[in-house]
């Protein structure tokens, strides 16, 4: 995908020059539109007092009519101020494959009460999941075995299209942008306003792209480099999770008054490793932290400097070693079948998921609560992850504009089925080109611009999210003109984690003016008991 970054750059000026004159909207009532709102699905528990729904009916294919429609779910958080109304705002979760019903809620409750109060919070189900034309796959053990060994792509669109070839072509960015459109012509507003979170952020400014008349103002909370999608997004988050993994440690010793895990990140990893090798038999591959001086066992300080050097050289093999010796005396011991290692990786871009994070590695897996855990997911639960799960390999294969890598085949071969280790095998996957493989690009996204917006968007963007790095949000900042705010630390999602005050700030400012003088936000407290 070619981009035009003078002409970005140009338009983001002018942008900027109107956002900076933008007029205070007034209240406005509700437009009166065809929609039939009523209850919610039951599974997602919505209050019917706050929160109906209603269906819209799209074409399967824009670029065929004739080939079929399916009806859109919609969900709508009302306006809890009827009476300074301002319009409509569009949630999305990311993704590609997250729930917009379900996480419309979640929206409504950690938005500021400004935003809460003025805007109605509409949520639009992504086609392809539950109630939006949701692809039937049938994974059969031969399908699931080439997911396992990293070719999910053709492994899912082989399932999901069984039993119609070319049927899931049609699951794209492009096209749910404009479901986007349709709902909004349903609704009868001339203008939406957007909050995308992540992938939501490609959502959105695709529609901002293709429909930027009928864009208002837009929140970009944790942004994507369009010139990353797709192979490129995974491949960055490895040295994101890494980074972020050791942050993790730094934390939990700084808080050895609370947790006892030891007093250096590296003993802290050393309990960490314990506790994997106690529930799996394997023990993790990453690196471990460098040492410091409280490491050095007593009597050799006077060598201390040569002791610690060796133990950072050594370090990463070492680990790596014990994991094949192990793996030897039984396939079974591998670092992938300890729950607790995946919840490490899960934990990292919420920081106010590492005080629970930290009583697991201390006292095991009876600290995490009661319906917290694995076991505790509900067969309904599975089948939406799973959902989700093919969802998002079907739009990223789809539409994934970066070529493959094969001079990081050898990584992926390594991390893939010598150690196993997921802070390295996703990002090889996809980058070294298996997963995608026998899933060629179906469409590429539009370039995209902030040419027509009449406000110039607002991005959030950490400095050590993990997620989507830090200079992928700068990037598409940059390529849409937009307002940037740099937020400190790795929240995956700046507006939505609570409690930064700064951000929240930030937020109503923007989407009540048009505008926001911040540029610069603190992290947000860890609000989570310790």
């Amino acid at each position: 995908m070619s981009r035009r970054r003078v002409g970005a750059a140009a338009l983001g000026i002018t942008a900027g020059i109107v956002a900076a004159s933008a007029p205070v909207a007034v209240a406005q009532p509700a437009p009166a539109d065809g929609l039939g709102w009523g209850a919610c699905p039951a599974e997602y528990e919505l209050d019917p007092a706050t929160d109906d729904c209603a269906s819209v009916t799209v074409p399967r294919n824009y670029a065929d009519p004739g080939a079929g429609t399916i009806d859109v779910l919609v969900t709508r958080h009302r306006a809890e101020d009827p009476g300074s109304r301002r319009g409509v705002l569009f949630t999305n979760p990311g993704g590609p494959g997250g729930d917009a019903i379900g996480s419309n809620g979640m929206f409504a409750e950690v938005l500021p009460e400004a935003v809460r109060a003025q805007w109605d919070v509409i949520g639009v189900q992504p086609r392809g999941l539950a109630h939006a034309g949701a692809v039937e796959c049938t994974l059969t053990p031969e399908l699931s075995a080439l997911m396992g060994t990293g070719f999910g792509g053709a492994a899912t669109r082989d399932a999901c299209e069984a039993a119609a070839p070319g049927t899931t072509a049609h699951l794209t960015t492009e096209n749910t942008a404009r479901d986007w459109e349709q709902v909004r012509l349903a609704l009868g507003e001339d203008v939406i306003d957007i909050y995308g979170l992540s992938y939501g952020t490609v959502l959105g400014s695709t529609y901002a792209t293709l429909f930027p008349q009928h864009t208002g103002r837009m929140v970009l909370d944790s942004a994507v480099d369009q010139n990353w999608l797709w192979n490129d997004v995974l491949w960055q988050q490895n040295d994101g999770y890494k980074g972020r993994f050791y942050d993790l440690m730094d934390w939990i010793a700084a808080h050895d008054d609370t947790y006892g895990l030891g007093t250096t990140p590296l003993q802290v990893y050393q309990r960490w490793s314990d506790r994997i090798v106690e529930e799996a038999g394997g023990n993790p591959t990453l690196a471990p932290p460098p040492a410091q001086v409280g490491d050095v066992p007593p009597g050799l300080e006077s060598v201390a400097d040569a002791y610690r050097a060796g133990v950072d050289l050594t370090g990463p093999a070492r680990v790596q070693f014990e994991a094949f010796v192990r793996s030897l005396a039984d396939p079974s011991h591998t670092q992938l079948a300890s729950g607790i290692y995946a919840m490490t990786r899960q934990a990292l871009p919420a920081r106010n998921a590492w005080p629970l994070m930290a009583r697991v590695i201390r006292d095991g897996t009876d600290a995490i609560p009661e319906g917290g855990s694995p076991a505790d997911v509900t067969e309904q639960q599975q089948e939406q992850m799973a959902q989700a799960q093919l969802m998002q390999t079907l739009v990223l294969c789809n539409e994934n504009i970066v070529a493959p890598r094969p001079d990081r085949l050898p990584g992926w071969l390594f991390s893939t089925f010598v150690t196993g280790d997921l802070f390295d095998l996703i990002g090889y996957s996809y980058s070294a080109g298996p997963w995608c493989a026998g899933a060629p690009p179906v469409t590429a996204l539009p370039a995209l611009s902030n040419q027509g917006l009449g406000t110039a968007p607002l991005v959030l963007q950490g400095l050590r999210d993990p997620q989507t790095p830090y200079q992928g949000g700068v990037q598409l900042a940059h390529d849409m003109g937009a307002h940037l705010v740099t937020v400190e630390g790795g929240d995956h999602g700046a507006g939505i984690q609570g409690g930064n005050a700064v951000v929240d700030q930030a937020v109503s400012e923007y989407l009540q003016t048009g505008r926001t003088s911040i540029t610069h936000a603190p992290e947000a407290p860890i609000s989570a008991p310790l």
